[in-house]
């Protein structure tokens, strides 16, 4: 347990209750240290309110449309299925609402002392909040990012992810702008839903820092699902023209739609904390600059989580959290290791990733073996759906550790998340080949890969 610091109001001073934040000033309580807390929007940050949680549950939603078409083939007599927009976002707003008392309550019991208002830093060791001045011994800001709109002719007119989750009503036909996690999972969350979905990205294919096999895979299959992928593409300018937004493409060509959804990156959140008065430096991206120990060059001033701008994903910010809280109240020396965090794209279907991609194995290991295999899962079989399966390994042919572990398909978070365990842990393809499946299951494919290609 720390000692505390008398001669400061607060031992730890939090600006930002985003998951990361949350976990940081509940386990510093924990370990005995005065903590507050402040939060100007909502408790539980981006990946709460508008990020991860209610996008899972609009994937769930989008999900039906294809589980209602399998049930056919199982024998369900489905009749004329019809969806209502109002009722899935106005269960989705109590869901989010009853998470945010949770996190309250959290940090209430913890005996963290929270201030719903913003938070701004007037020197290495206090904060104004709520008209107040507060001295702390330490800091820490994690303040996460937003979306990121580029300026140009027509930006005025478009939406991002945040307002998505929000809207009166469903377009008939969506252009949502972007290569990476957001634009994906919302191109197949509006196509679920029965929205026309056009997605437009200016590189040739999305999800770039993914497997190439997985990529290409899931572009073949969101076409077949009816998304409009237009790669290689940009918009030049948006003009509106009655309810329509009329886009002018780099190829010449224009989009008719009636909204657009821009998910082209997001930016850390820097400005208007005060951290000029401060010695704490921004990098180009705009994110803070911290060490190891997640230090800013101010000492007394540390950040984690997406406003720092390594590993943008919302249990890294949590375990990032875990460790600062024990490095500063518990004699903690721990330092984050971004080695193997597995990751997943609640796209339709699913793809769920572990450790290298075949290119950067390749690049880093020199020889490696690459196993393979696509298949029709089974549900597709009386189901009569086109979706596959692939699965892939990817192994150090000198050690023969396996460096990498990729899926695209129903569940492949799921089922990764369980491997990344094994995969963190160093196992083998031996180990891999000595494990029995479990039949009949997709799962089981990974345990049953003995030929490379």
């Amino acid at each position: 347990m720390t000692d505390t610091d008398e001669s400061y109001d607060f031992d730890l001073f939090v600006i930002g209750a985003g998951s990361g934040g949350v976990r940081a000033a509940r386990m510093s309580a924990q370990h005995g240290a005065r903590v507050a807390v402040a939060e100007q929007q909502y408790l539980g940050g981006t990946c709460v309110n508008v990020g991860c949680v209610p996008k899972k549950l609009f994937v769930y939603a989008a999900s039906f449309h294809h589980e209602f078409t399998s049930a056919v083939g199982f024998g369900w007599q489905v009749p004329p299925a019809s969806f209502d927009w109002s009722v899935l976002r106005d269960n989705k707003n109590t869901e989010i609402a009853r998470l945010n008392g949770i996190y309250a309550n959290l940090l209430d019991n913890a005996g963290v002392k929270l201030f719903s208002a913003r938070a701004v830093i007037e020197g290495p060791h206090e904060v104004l909040v709520d008209g107040q001045k507060i001295t702390c011994r330490y800091i820490l800001v994690c303040t996460g990012g937003q979306p990121y709109v580029p300026d140009f002719p027509g930006s005025e007119h478009v939406i991002t992810s945040d307002q998505a989750f929000f809207l009166d009503e469903l377009p008939e036909v969506i252009t949502v702008v972007g290569g990476g996690y957001i634009s994906v999972e919302f191109a197949g969350i509006f196509n679920g839903l029965g929205v026309e979905t056009h997605l437009v990205y200016r590189g040739p294919l999305f999800l770039k820092q993914f497997d190439q096999d997985l990529r290409s895979n899931l572009a073949e299959q969101m076409q077949e699902k009816g998304i409009h992928l237009h790669f290689d593409t940009d918009i030049n300018s948006i003009l509106k023209q009655g309810d329509s937004l009329v886009s002018t493409l780099s190829d010449g060509s224009s989009l008719d739609s009636r909204l657009i959804m821009y998910a082209t990156g997001r930016k850390p959140n820097v400005e208007s904390l005060g951290l000029e008065k401060t010695a704490v430096r921004i990098d180009d991206r705009g994110a803070v600059v911290v060490d190891d120990k997640f230090q800013t060059d101010e000492p007394s001033i540390y950040a984690i989580g997406d406003v720092i701008g390594r590993v943008e994903l919302t249990p890294v910010a949590i375990q990032e959290g875990m460790i600062l809280a024990a490095n500063l109240f518990d004699n903690g020396d721990a330092i984050m290791d971004y080695d193997f965090i597995p990751t997943a794209v609640f796209s339709q279907p699913n793809l769920g990733t572990v450790g290298y991609t075949e290119q950067q194995a390749r690049e880093l290991f020199g020889k490696v073996e690459i196993y393979r295999s696509k298949f029709s899962p089974l549900k597709e079989t009386l189901g009569g759906g086109a979706d596959k399966i692939l699965m892939k390994l990817i192994v150090d042919t000198e050690t023969d550790r396996v460096v990498g572990c990729h899926m695209l398909g129903e569940g492949a978070g799921e089922i990764i998340q369980g491997l990344a365990v094994a995969i963190k842990a160093g196992a083998t393809k031996s180990d891999f080949d000595a494990t029995v499946g479990i039949h009949p299951s997709a799962a089981e494919e990974f345990v049953t890969m003995r030929v490379p290609i």
